[in-house]
């Protein structure tokens, strides 16, 4: 497998088909523990999740149920275009090696158009350690047509999350959104 760096991610003009990564790419056994969006300005949770204790880390599942694990959907309701900024708060331990220049690239797609790049940078976590990041998005401008496309095809409008150590390529997950009204 070619190696996958972030220039080249940067580059990506769709979503990618697969994902670019195993999951034993993941050499640092960085998990992923707690997840949450909330809107900046009213500071209203709008999606969290959290792994159970018990849970199995994903590379312990088998294999025809990794890809799976690596997915995620969410339904926002079309209010979500009325939001200026959302955090992203994760919660991540790492394993027995330190963790360098830990860079997330997200892009994110409405069918083949790319509605913005996002890059977070998280410089360096200590061996053995449990983490907490908060991302902050500015949600971009969409004119009203596409906006209304959104809205009218959940699940159109997607995002691939790219996870890099320095320019090694350690995880990649994939989300699929909905903002159709809530029933």
């Amino acid at each position: 497998m070619q190696q996958v760096t972030t220039e080249y991610v940067r580059s990506l003009n769709g979503i990618t088909q697969d994902f670019l990564c195993p999951v034993n790419a993941n050499i640092y056994n960085i998990q992923f523990l707690k997840f949450r969006i909330r809107d900046m300005d009213s500071g209203q949770t709008l999606f969290e999740v959290e792994r159970d204790q018990d849970e199995e880390p994903i590379e312990n599942l088998p294999p025809e149920y990794q890809d799976e694990a690596r997915r995620i959907k969410y339904h926002f309701g079309p209010q979500f275009f009325e939001l200026k900024t959302v955090g992203a708060q994760l919660t991540f331990s790492v394993g027995n090696q330190p963790v360098k220049n830990f860079t997330i690239i997200e892009r994110h797609y409405f069918r083949d158009h790319l509605l913005r790049s996002y890059e977070f940078q998280f410089p360096f976590c200590i061996p053995n350690s449990t983490n907490t990041w908060e991302h902050i998005y500015t949600i971009p401008e969409i004119d009203e047509a596409m906006r209304q496309e959104m809205i009218n095809n959940p699940f159109q409008t997607k995002s691939d999350s790219f996870y890099f150590v320095g320019e090694q390529l350690v995880m990649h997950n994939k989300a699929e959104y909905d903002y159709s009204p809530f029933d």
